[in-house]
């Protein structure tokens, strides 16, 4: 299965296979503490936290560097990772942009590219976003995502964290007239 098309863009974002040379124009982005700030792992700015986070989007198969396609600057990263053929389900996850980035549809527009590729081939995608982190629970909301979990995870070499499991189902994201 491939997780990681050439390209997917559309008129706000460029979502672009993630690869290893990335890293420092990504970091750059990433280095803001206050991305973090309601994330789980509130150090990912740290250079050895964020090298740990970069090598497990590397080995998900499925991230991507967004780039703001008015300008092509790069403003962030999301992944496809967890992949269950036996259940057709798939998780979206890891998504970060930078600051100037927030309250502007480049988080919807970045997700609705991945759901609309993922529910291609798949039946369920879920979504984990930490207990603390409200303002990535407005954003499931506005997707239309569903809550149907509370649950300790791990996050690629790091500790369990509390964590909302959001899913959307094909009919869910079907009915949702805005997509």
């Amino acid at each position: 299965m491939n997780w990681q098309p050439t390209t997917l863009n559309n008129q706000w974002v460029a979502l672009i296979p993630l690869e290893e040379t990335h890293f420092d124009i990504l970091y750059k982005v990433a280095s803001d503490p206050l991305i973090w700030e309601q994330h789980p792992n509130k150090d990912r700015y740290q250079l050895t936290v964020f090298q740990n986070f970069f090598k497990g989007a590397l080995a998900s198969k499925g991230a991507f560097l967004i780039k703001d396609a008015k300008n092509n600057e790069v403003i962030g990263s999301s992944r496809f990772c967890h992949y269950d053929a036996t259940n057709a389900t798939i998780e979206i996850g890891y998504t970060f942009f930078a600051r100037r980035c927030w309250g502007l549809p480049y988080n919807r527009f970045t997700k609705q590219l991945m759901i609309d590729y993922a529910l291609g081939l798949v039946d369920r995608i879920h979504f984990f976003v930490g207990a603390v982190n409200i303002r990535s629970q407005k954003a499931m909301e506005k997707l239309g995502a569903q809550k149907i979990a509370e649950l300790m995870m791990p996050y690629y070499g790091e500790p369990n964290r509390l964590n909302y499991k959001y899913q959307i189902t094909k009919e869910i994201w079907q009915s949702n007239g805005d997509n």
